[in-house]
């Protein structure tokens, strides 16, 4: 969205940060919007990067929010080491290192898909003290070739094998086709669709390799959460099943179950407006408690 107000255009430039992870990795952040409001901390899925998040940093939330988007490791600009994936002390080091180094008080978690798992990860080494709420987002919070079978979509466990291919091409294909079943009411223009297919592919498959190797269920942490807990999933969502949504939300005490009639899986591309609006509602209902 452009603006002609000089304040509004300085907001949607980002202050770039490179903040040290867990066991020494390089992880990307940047951050926009208001310095003074509440901290939102996004975080993508997995192979993707935080420029799945423009719709939201590029909107209306940076007059009122500091928004902040990070590369996990091993995806977008981050470094991308060997190994590591496995490790839930890891994935918490690298979320617990964001928000100390940049001083984020009380921030909402607003994780997307994949993201669900190193959240979890975040909140069970390092507890809830130091976050407001948290919003999953089409979200996952168990992995495991059990977990998969039940919260993943046919199509998605289809192309999962080859997403861990070290054959470049079989990869490119599988990511192409499984983008294409992200949103629901149209199609991406050939512009964002190869936008997001570069951010997909530049994630090594040993990354993917790494992460869907993992066996792990955190039901019993979802159980024990005291902070606000927002879940949001499209109906139409063809990548994780709609049954995993709602039983987030029956595990977790409190917590609401928001959902999207005219969305796929990424409810924040699809429906921004209502997205953006939401959001804002939760972070105002937690900020500064």
């Amino acid at each position: 969205m452009s603006s002609n107000n000089p304040l509004q255009n300085e907001w949607r430039k980002p202050t770039v940060h490179s903040v040290t992870g867990g066991g020494g990795v390089k992880l990307h952040v940047e951050e926009f919007g208001n310095v003074h409001g509440p901290h939102i901390l996004f975080i993508h899925g997995g192979s993707q990067s935080r420029l799945c998040w423009n719709k939201q940093i590029h909107s209306e939330l940076a007059s009122d929010f500091r928004l902040v988007t990070m590369d996990l490791r091993g995806h977008g600009l981050s470094q991308k080491p060997k190994d590591g994936y496995g490790e839930a002390q890891l994935w918490a080091d690298d979320i617990h290192a964001v928000i100390r180094e940049l001083k984020l008080m009380q921030p909402a978690l607003v994780g997307w898909s994949f993201a669900g798992i190193p959240i979890l990860d975040y909140i069970r080494i390092y507890g809830e003290k130091d976050i407001g709420g948290i919003h999953f987002v089409g979200a996952i919070t168990r992995l495991g070739r059990e977990a998969a079978m039940v919260d993943l979509s046919g199509a998605t466990l289809q192309y999962s094998t080859s997403f861990f291919s070290d054959e470049p091409m079989v990869r490119i294909n599988a990511l192409d086709q499984w983008l294409k079943q992200c949103v629901h009411h149209k199609e991406l223009s050939q512009e964002e669709h190869y936008f997001f297919l570069g951010c997909n592919v530049i994630v090594p498959a040993y990354v993917h390799q790494g992460i869907f190797t993992r066996q792990v269920t955190n039901d019993d942490l979802l159980a024990s959460l005291t902070k606000p807990v927002l879940i949001a999933q499209g109906l139409h969502d063809r990548t994780v099943n709609l049954a995993v949504g709602q039983r987030i939300a029956e595990i977790t005490s409190n917590s609401r179950l928001a959902l999207y009639e005219e969305a796929g899986h990424a409810v924040f591309w699809d429906q921004p407006e209502r997205f953006n609006i939401e959001l804002r509602e939760f972070i105002q209902s937690i900020a500064w408690n």
